[in-house]
């Protein structure tokens, strides 16, 4: 399972990342390529505690959930709404500079996955208290999932 713990896979997405320009088509949803940017970052800055989000409560119990979501050798599926706070078209950072707002998501995924941690792992709003293990398989899957609506 790829990881962003894994130093390759966490390359790889860095990779797929510099593929992403400005004018790059999505497959699927609302966001710019630039938008998308934004939101990872700020789904970073989320779990840095520097961006307040609230829990979402859910149909199904949150270690169903996250097991699913983790750990199921499938890709997640388009349409999952967000949180207001890290949404584009609601509470999410607004676009700066292109160049500049990529190259603070790769500070800042740079930032999440370096050992030894400087910060306590806080509660995901929708899967609740997860390791080490398990926010840097989100921190891949997120990614992966965005990188992917944009072709990457």
């Amino acid at each position: 399972m790829k990881t962003l713990a894994r130093p390759r896979d966490k390359a790889e997405i860095v990779r797929r990342l510099k593929e992403i320009r400005p004018e790059s088509s999505r497959r699927w949803g609302r966001m710019t390529a630039h938008q998308m940017i934004c939101h990872l970052s700020d789904s970073f800055r989320m779990v840095l505690g520097e961006k307040p989000v609230s829990p979402v409560a859910g149909p199904f119990p949150r270690t169903i959930v996250k097991w699913v979501a983790l750990y199921l050798p499938v890709t997640w599926p388009v349409g999952i709404p967000t949180m207001s706070e890290i949404d584009q078209g609601r509470g999410g950072t607004l676009p700066g500079d292109f160049t500049l707002d990529v190259a603070r998501l790769e500070a800042l995924l740079d930032f999440v996955a370096s050992e030894p941690r400087s910060f306590p792992w806080p509660s995901h709003p929708l899967f609740g208290r997860m390791s080490d293990a398990a926010w840097l398989r989100w921190g891949y899957l997120h990614m992966d999932h965005h990188l992917r609506q944009f072709s990457a």
